[in-house]
């Protein structure tokens, strides 16, 4: 066995300690050829819980602070995690991605950029939506709904609650070479993928559920404002 299928069970023995998982749409993950694994970002959870059951081995966008001690440096290659610098523009990471791409592998990106703090989807960065246009492999939307149950940005200790990971039908926007056609296509893509987010991810919090401290207890349909960087603007 792989260090990948070993830690893949690992947390998947983490997950169902810390939540009772239910998976839907395993089957619209290609069983070969590239593809985007595009989920949202609720929990810090999703990573470990997402890579746990999608079927196909994934390399995942990885802030490059997370390789700060030697522990993670060692572990996070093995996980085939691509470290990236956030809210900056990363052309060495869009070349680590198009050769994946050109090598048939899964690329797993969290397009909201980092942790919602009240559940809602919050926008998608422009540039990695740039990149899925580039690249022009087949995009897998996928709900991750009750991970901020589980373990909100802004708590300091995880509850058992309920997590559905659901993987949707792929999306195609087509391989879009240059620059010109790409920003032309570009809000066409993220409305797309925004839906398909919001309708694979709902109904979201049951009532009842915490907010996050300041938030005015809104969380669905809450909208946030856009984030401060891409991962490529000029892609």
């Amino acid at each position: 066995m792989s260090w990948y299928g070993f830690f893949k069970l690992v947390g998947l023995g983490l997950g169902h300690s810390l939540a009772r998982i239910e998976v839907t749409g395993r089957d619209n993950v290609p069983s070969e050829g590239p593809f985007f694994l595009i989920p949202n970002h609720q929990s810090v959870l999703d990573p470990i819980l997402v890579q746990a059951v999608c079927p196909r081995t994934v390399h995942s966008f990885t802030k490059s602070t997370q390789f700060g001690s030697r522990v993670f440096r060692w572990l996070l290659p093995r996980l085939h995690a691509i470290p990236t610098r956030r809210y900056r523009v990363d052309p060495q990471v869009v070349r680590v991605a198009l050769r994946l791409v050109e090598e048939g592998e899964g690329i797993g990106i969290y397009p909201e950029g980092e942790r919602s703090w009240d559940g809602s989807l919050q926008p998608l960065r422009r540039g990695t939506v740039r990149l899925l246009l580039k690249a022009g492999a087949p995009v897998i939307p996928c709900g991750v709904v009750g991970s901020y149950d589980v373990w909100p940005r802004w708590s300091r200790r995880p509850r058992r609650c309920r997590v559905s990971i659901r993987f949707g039908e792929p999306l195609h926007f087509g391989r879009h070479d240059r620059r010109e056609d790409r920003e032309k296509a570009l809000d066409g893509a993220i409305e797309r993928l925004s839906k398909a987010l919001e309708e694979l991810g709902g109904p979201d919090h049951p009532a009842g559920a915490p907010v996050a401290p300041g938030s005015g207890g809104s969380r669905i349909g809450r909208k946030a404002k856009p984030g401060r960087g891409t991962l490529a603007p000029e892609l």
